[in-house]
């Protein structure tokens, strides 16, 4: 049995080796450990008076779990008493890998055809984000995606993009179709005024490129809004 309690204030190095984080993940698998640990072994080494792994356990309870820590900005972590430069560094970093592992496809080149298929691509990556982003989704005829490009990045309430912008990937890469994406980082999905204004100005610009604007998709924290699903394009979902 796992001895984290009373550990807590020893160096992992002085701990039972059974009960160390890094061995455990070695003989059991890193699905064995809890939060605090991987954050343990991400930190590698503790504070005085304090943990590795117990230092886990203080930033899951000022964030309030994982996702906290994920939404947290980088001064802020990295400001905390016993963290410093590098190891906000690190967990960013696993965060981040973690996100783009999440949000590749199953297959090299998956289709993408509806607002499901944009949040299975770029939910996970989007969703902890702090301000909001702008993407292209590229697509060749057959609606299989070629590329995935930020395009733009705004205020922590509205994504500053041009039309004009937003199809440069799409020109430069010859795309058959493009889906925009953006994401609202307060979790809510539902489009503003803007976002309405703003699809259609896309899709009038993609039809004068003759490039087709499948959708314009919002993410939110687990959830999306098609616009058009909503009527925005002016035609039934095809």
């Amino acid at each position: 049995m796992n001895d984290e309690g009373e550990n807590r204030h020893f160096k992992v190095s002085e701990w039972n080796e059974r009960d160390r984080p890094r061995e455990r993940l070695r003989d059991q698998g890193a699905s064995a450990l809890n939060d605090a640990e991987l954050l343990g072994i991400l930190l590698r080494t503790g504070s005085r008076g304090e943990s590795a792994v117990a230092q886990g356990h203080r930033l899951l309870a000022k964030y309030g779990g994982l996702g906290g820590i994920a939404r947290a900005a980088f001064p802020d972590l990295s400001g905390l008493a016993g963290m410093g430069l590098a190891k906000a560094s690190q967990i960013h970093a696993a965060l981040e890998l973690g996100r783009r592992v999440a949000g590749q496809a199953r297959t090299e080149r998956p289709f993408v055809r509806s607002a499901r298929d944009v949040y299975d691509l770029l939910g996970a990556r989007l969703r902890d984000e702090r301000r909001e982003s702008f993407w292209a989704i590229l697509l060749d005829q057959k609606h299989r995606l070629e590329n995935a490009v930020r395009v733009s990045e705004g205020s922590l309430t509205m994504t500053l993009v041009h039309p004009r912008e937003a199809f440069v990937p799409a020109v430069r890469d010859s795309a058959a179709a493009v889906l925009f994406v953006h994401n609202h980082p307060s979790g809510d999905p539902e489009p503003s005024a803007d976002d309405w204004a703003l699809t259609v100005r896309l899709k009038e610009c993609g039809e004068l490129l003759g490039i087709r604007v499948l959708d314009h998709v919002v993410l939110g924290d687990h959830a999306w809004v098609s616009l058009r699903d909503r009527g925005a394009f002016g035609e039934g979902k095809n």
